[in-house]
């Protein structure tokens, strides 16, 4: 029998309903993805990255080489999950922000809550392994910018009502990474709540630039309290 319980687009655009064998099948990958990135990320941790092979990984997880290359090109590619992941959940979090909510601080709410359902162990297992392999920590950050940098900046233009390879968009994403990438060494060097650390860090951002009052005053010129830019006329009057 064929359960319909939620509809979903076709690459075509059209919606079309999603049956519960593919929800199964899906919720089996996602399963089958997790597994196998604890594995080697375990396994990348005690050997080193380059020592491991994708026939290591499958051995200790219990499958094939085959069913490994089903989920994953390479073992290279393993340490991509993340940010597949945190992407997926964070334009989640920033869909549900309310529309007239000041940008900046949409972003810092929504990057909270995708931090906070993560697996910190799992993440700091991750961190150890891009600090110890330099030649895979270009490919990850690039992938980083791709996907999350990018979703931010689409997320800002659509606030701000500009193309997204404006100048403002573009730049906000970027310190926003910045700020999230640097929050997340000082976790991993220091101890204490991630999200926290990042939220704190990021306040000091949604202070600094002037998209969050800051004693009742602060701005950052060309920007109002919202994020957005103001107009030439109120830019003469400030």
């Amino acid at each position: 029998m064929n359960l319909v319980s939620s509809a979903v687009p076709s690459p075509g655009g059209e919606v079309r309903a999603e049956s519960l064998a593919e929800q199964l099948a899906g919720k089996r990958s996602e399963m089958m993805i997790s597994e196998l990135e604890a594995v080697a990320l375990r396994l990348f941790e005690e050997r080193g990255f380059s020592a491991v092979t994708v026939d290591e990984i499958a051995a200790e997880a219990h499958v094939s080489a085959r069913t490994f290359y089903r989920y994953f090109p390479s073992k290279e590619e393993v340490l991509l999950v993340r940010i597949d992941r945190r992407a997926a959940a964070l334009r989640v979090e920033l869909n549900q922000r309310p529309a007239r909510e000041p940008v900046l601080h949409s972003v810092h709410l929504a990057l909270e809550n995708a931090l906070a359902a993560e697996d910190t162990a799992l993440l700091r297992r991750w961190i150890a392994v891009m600090q110890d392999t330099p030649s895979v920590l270009r490919m990850v950050l690039g992938a980083n910018i791709l996907k999350i940098n990018q979703l931010m900046t689409e997320f800002f233009a659509s606030r701000l009502g500009v193309p997204d390879d404006s100048l403002a968009p573009t730049i906000l994403a970027s310190a926003v990474g910045t700020v999230v990438q640097t929050a997340q060494r000082l976790w991993f060097t220091q101890g204490g709540d991630l999200t926290r650390i990042v939220s704190d860090s990021l306040e000091v951002l949604d202070s600094g630039v002037g998209l969050k009052p800051l004693g009742g005053s602060a701005r950052i010129r060309g920007w109002d309290a919202q994020g957005r830019p103001r107009s030439p006329t109120s830019r003469r009057r400030s």
